[in-house]
Formats: structure tokens, sequence, C-alpha cells
């Protein structure tokens, strides 16, 4: 059995997805040794995988494009932030293969620098890709602002003009990765978004319909279902869970983006409604700064997994771990989108009935109201998506495409 070394981006949002094929691979006897955020390494240890913290030059680099509104601006200072911490992951790469010896790389798609590295190591290599896939492709709108699909010859005329400005705040800094890629030994790229053909193996961790279907799917890319991992519970169920009432759970992102104001609003709609139990997990918001009345259940965290069989509705940023969550449950979301890929999930919920989506700019509790009651008229959707990710294999087939390449 193989030596393999994961290395993540400093997110939970990309370390939860790949955690059931990790262990998968363990299960199958691969030696599975994962470097990861520093505050993370004693929860993938409890999982029973090894583990070992990233450079703390890497995890210094945070993301603040929530400082911004626009989705350009938005793309622009993400991709400033995955360049800015690729020099300093070629180096912990490098020490990583030293260090663990590993005969298989699994690195994150947000990793440039580690990437890099791997596809310079000679070793076998793959990354996975949590998130909606920005790659072009003629059936798929351009990646970023959550347009609906073309329909028509005007819809394909739309694309084809918006697609060169969508993509300029990648391609600028392209000179900058390149320079990081000769550093590691790797080759220039002729457009960052060559970063998806590069390795051998992408495991897209969704399924269609939810992702959109497309006729010229790379080869390399392979839809394997979402990564519903989730830490478990730190005790037996909370006292709120033992009650008969439908839950409405609500959830800010796990990677601040001041979206606090989601839960003030779902306050104002459901806080002082007696026949449902509202449950918000504020993550990387402080919960202090959140005033609700009596009765309704403010976290920093709650284990989704626990709550989302008992959730009749389900209020989140968008984020695609929360939002697959949901849908692998049935359960049809009402996505209010803040920034970062969330546009571009909360559409595809909406293109496959499997939800709702609110403008952040329109957020009111009324407004808020209403647009869970229009998901909850998506069951039929939900479910429909919630099958294909079933059938789309997982982790064990994640797992076993991953052994292909050794």
């Amino acid at each position: 059995m193989a030596s393999v070394l994961v290395y993540t981006s400093p997110g939970r949002g990309h370390l939860f997805p790949i955690m059931d094929t990790a262990l998968a691979l363990s299960r199958r006897g691969h030696d599975v040794r994962v470097r990861t955020l520093a505050a993370e390494v004693d929860l993938v240890a409890r999982a029973g995988l090894s583990a070992g913290a990233m450079s703390s030059a890497v995890e210094a680099r945070a993301v603040d494009d929530w400082k911004v509104r626009s989705p350009l601006e938005s793309a622009r200072r993400s991709v400033r932030t995955f360049v800015d911490r690729a020099a300093a992951e070629v180096e912990d790469m490098r020490r990583a293969i030293a260090d663990e010896g590993p005969r298989l790389l699994l690195v994150d798609t947000n990793a440039w620098g580690a990437q890099a590295v791997a596809e310079a190591s000679g070793l076998p290599w793959a990354t996975w890709h949590p998130f909606p896939m920005p790659f072009p492709s003629r059936d798929a709108p351009p990646f970023g602002p959550g347009l609906a699909p073309a329909r028509g010859a005007l819809g394909r005329l739309r694309d084809r003009l918006l697609r060169p400005l969508v993509q300029a705040p990648w391609e600028r800094f392209l000179p900058e990765l390149n320079r990081v890629r000769a550093g590691a030994g790797a080759r220039p790229f002729g457009s960052i978004l060559e970063m998806y053909l590069a390795p051998p193996l992408v495991l897209h961790m969704t399924a269609e319909p939810f992702e959109y279907p497309r006729s010229d799917w790379p080869a390399n890319i392979k839809l394997v279902g979402p990564g519903l991992w989730s830490p478990p519970p730190s005790s037996s169920a909370p006292g709120w869970m033992s009650t008969a009432k439908p839950i409405v759970l609500v959830t800010c992102s796990t990677e601040f983006q001041d979206d606090g104001a989601l839960i003030d609003a779902a306050i104002g709609a459901f806080g002082d409604d007696s026949s449902v139990q509202l449950v918000c997990t504020t993550a990387g918001v402080d919960p202090a700064t959140v005033r609700a009345p009596a009765g309704v259940v403010v976290e920093r965290f709650v284990s989704h997994a626990q709550v989302m069989p008992r959730a009749s509705a389900v209020v989140c940023h968008g984020g695609m771990g929360i939002t697959q969550r949901a849908l692998a449950s049935g359960v049809p979301p009402c996505v209010v989108p803040w920034g970062r890929d969330q546009l571009e999930v909360a559409r595809r919920v909406v293109e496959c009935r499997a939800g709702a989506m609110l403008d952040r700019g329109k957020l009111s509790p009324s407004r808020l109201r209403a647009a869970v009651d229009r998901s909850r008229g998506c069951a039929e959707g939900a479910s429909r998506v919630r099958d294909a990710f079933a059938k789309a294999g997982g982790a064990e087939r994640a797992a076993a495409l991953l052994e292909a390449l050794l």
C-alpha cells in the first residue's frame, strides 16, 4: 500500500470535503498524511489520520474578498490571495514531501504553489475541487457573476463577449504565478485556467445536474459527488434537538466574510415563530455579536450532519459545503449569496429547481421568509439532486480513481 500526502489550503471548507476520501484511502490500507490548518490538526488526528500543520506563512495570508461587493473585484482579491500564498506553499510542499516520502500527492485546487511542486515532482498526483468549476465550457456561462446558462444565439453571444472580461481578474496574475511555477521547476501556463488541465486527475466534488451538464468535460475531471464529512459532535445531542418542532437552520460562512446580517434577518423572520425551532450557526462571525430572543439557538458551530435530518428549511450564504449537504438530505436550501463562488452556487440551486435564491441587496425579514417559502416548494428538485449525488460514487469512487494513478 502507498503513502499518500494530502495538502490542503487553509480553509475548513476545503479540508472537510476531502476527509471522506482520505479516510476511504486509509481503510484501503494506505498511509494517509494530511497537512492542513494548525487549528484542525488534532481534529484530523482524532479522525484516525496522521496530520501536521502547514507553514504559518501560508495560513497567515487570509482571504479578504469580503471587503468588496463587486464580483470582479472579489475574484481579483481571491486570486491575489492564492498567488501570495503560492511562494510559501512551494517550500512547505517540498518540506512535506521530504518529511513524508509519499508515493501519491493529493493537493487542494486552491493551493497553486503546492500544485506546481506536485507537477514537477514526478510523482502521481491529483487535485480535489470542492466548488463550482471555473474551467470554461461551451455549455456553461462565464464563471463568477452567477449568470443563467445561455439560451439561444443572444445568450451564446453574451457568453462570448463576457468571458474575457470575467477571466481578466485571473489572467492579470499569470506572470506572477508563472514565476512561482518556474521556481518550483514546473512549466509555465498560457492561462491560469490551465491549472485544471495540468493534474492527471481532478476530483470535482459535486455531480450533475447540480453542476451544469457539459458535453466538453476534460477527460481528467471526474465528478464524484460531494464530500460530506463533518466533525463528530463533541457531546450528546443538545436539549433543543429533542423539540418536536421543525428546525430552521441558518448558517454563516466558516471563513469570515462579514455575513452576520443573514442571521439578523432570519431572527427577524422566524425568531418569534413558535411553530419552528430556529437554529443559527455563526461560524466565522462572533456569536456574542448576535442579539436573539429566548428560544433561538445561537452557536458558533453545531453538527450540521446531526441537525439536517430534522431540518425543514436551510438558510445559508451559498457556501458549497452547506448547500450540498442540504441537497444531499433532500432539503431545498434558501441561498443568500454573499460573494466568492456563492453567486454560482445560488444560480445552480435555482437552475435545477432545487431551492430558492434571494439577492443580498434585498435581504430583509419579510423577503427572507417569502424566499424560504419558495424554497419549500422545490422538494422534488432537491430530491433529484440528492439521488444524483448518491449515484456519483462519493469517497469510494474517488479513492478508486486515486489508486488507479498508482
